[in-house]
C-alpha cells in the first residue's frame, strides 16, 4: 500500500508568524479591493446577484460577435441606465443586470425588459440579431429577505459550531476552531473581491460547505491533540500540536487532493453557471487546510497561555504539557550552562 507523508516531523507551529502576516496581507488586499469596487460600482462593494439585490437579469445571444460598448449603449438607450453588462463565455453571449423597476410585476418586468432591449439592438446592429435566452426577475423585498436568511445561516453555523465544540472538547478548543473558521470566511470574502465573483445563493451554499469542510479538518486534529495529551509524554503543548498535525497529515493530504481534483473538474468542465461555486470550493479547500494547520493550533496555544486552566483530573495531560512548556521557557540558572 502506498504511504504518503508517513512519520513526518514538520514544525508547523514554528511558522505561525509568517502565516499570520500572509493572512493579514491577503485580507487587507481584499478590503482595499472592496473599497475600489464600491467606488467603481455605485457603492456595491460585493457583486451580488439579483437574488439579493432584486432586479432583472437578461441573457442575450447574438449570431455574431457583438462589441460590448454597442450593447451597453443600446441598454442605456432602452431606458435601463445603470445596468451591468458583461460577456457570458464569449462576446456573442451577454448577461445584463437591470436594477429593480418600481411599479411593475416581476414576471412581466423580465419579459418586457428583454424584449425592449432586443428591439433597440435590432436598430443599432441590424445585421446581427440578438435573442433572449433567459430572463428572470426578483423583487427587492424578496432579495432583502434572501440576504437576511443567508447571513443568518452563516451566523447560526458559527453558534452551533461553538456550542458543539464546547460540549465535544472544551471552550478553549471551541474558540480556537471558531476563530480559524472566521479566518476562512474573511479570506474567502477577500478572494471574492479579488475575483469579482457574483455572490448568489449557490455561492452562499459553497461558503457554508467550506465552513463544514474546514471544521471537520480542525476537529480531527484537535481530537488527535486530546488523545496525545492523555498519553502524557514528556512534551510541551507546542510539540503535542505539531505531533498531532503530522500524524493526521497523510489523511489530510489525500482528502484535500481528491476534493480539490473534483472541484477542479467542475471549474474546467461544468460551465459558467456553476463556475463561482467551483471557484469558492477550490479556494475553500486551500484556505480550510491552511487554517487547520497554521491558525487553529497557534490560536489554541495562545489561549492556553493567556487563560491557563485549573486542571481537572481528566485534564492532567494538558496541565503537564503546559508546565513542561513553561519549564523549558524559563532561563537556565547562572553557572549551569
Amino acid at each position: 500500500m502506498l504511504r504518503i507523508l508517513h512519520d513526518t516531523n514538520f514544525d508547523f507551529i514554528k511558522h505561525w508568524k509568517t502565516a499570520a502576516i500572509g493572512t493579514v496581507a491577503f485580507i487587507a488586499l481584499g478590503l482595499v479591493l472592496l473599497v475600489v469596487h464600491a467606488a467603481r460600482h455605485n457603492g456595491n462593494a460585493l457583486n451580488q446577484s439579483i437574488e439579493f439585490t432584486g432586479g432583472t437579469v437578461v441573457q442575450l445571444q447574438f449570431q455574431q460577435d457583438a462589441p460590448t460598448d454597442v450593447v451597453r449603449s443600446a441598454v442605456d438607450a432602452a431606458g435601463f441606465s445603470g445596468s451591468e453588462v458583461t460577456t457570458f463565455g464569449d462576446v456573442r453571449n451577454y448577461l445584463i443586470k437591470v436594477p429593480p423597476v418600481e411599479g411593475m410585476a416581476a414576471a412581466a418586468n423580465a419579459d418586457s425588459v428583454g424584449a425592449h432591449i432586443v428591439n433597440v439592438l435590432k436598430q443599432r446592429v441590424p445585421g446581427n440579431p440578438a435573442r433572449v435566452e433567459q430572463a428572470q426577475s426578483v423583487g427587492p423585498r424578496v432579495g432583502a429577505e434572501l440576504k437576511t436568511k443567508a447571513i443568518t445561516a452563516i451566523l447560526l453555523s458559527f453558534l452551533v459550531t461553538l456550542i458543539y465544540l464546547a460540549i465535544r472538547f472544551e471552550w478553549r478548543f471551541g474558540v480556537a476552531a471558531t476563530i480559524a473558521t472566521a479566518h476562512d470566511i474573511l479570506t474567502t470574502m477577500a478572494f471574492l473581491a479579488m475575483m469579482r465573483l457574483e455572490i448568489s445563493l449557490t455561492v452562499v451554499a459553497a461558503i457554508l460547505t467550506v465552513i463544514g469542510y474546514s471544521l471537520n479538518d480542525t476537529i480531527i486534529i484537535f481530537d488527535r491533540v486530546r488523545e496525545n495529551l492523555k498519553k502524557q509524554r514528556k512534551e510541551t503543548l507546542r510539540e503535542v500540536l505539531n505531533r498531532s498535525i503530522n500524524e493526521t497529515l497523510p489523511r489530510s493530504v489525500l482528502t484535500h487532493a481528491t476534493v480539490f481534483a473534483a472541484t477542479l473538474s467542475l471549474l474546467v468542465f461544468a460551465g459558467e453557471v456553476i463556475r463561482p461555486f467551483s471557484w469558492i470550493m477550490a479556494f475553500g479547500v486551500f484556505t480550510g487546510t491552511f487554517s487547520s494547520i497554521y491558525v487553529a493550533g497557534a490560536i489554541l496555544l495562545y489561549i492556553e497561555h493567556r487563560w491557563p486552566r485549573t486542571p481537572a483530573p481528566h485534564e492532567k495531560g494538558t496541565a503537564r504539557a503546559l508546565a513542561e512548556e513553561r519549564r523549558r521557557e524559563r532561563p537556565a540558572p547562572v553557572g549551569t550552562r
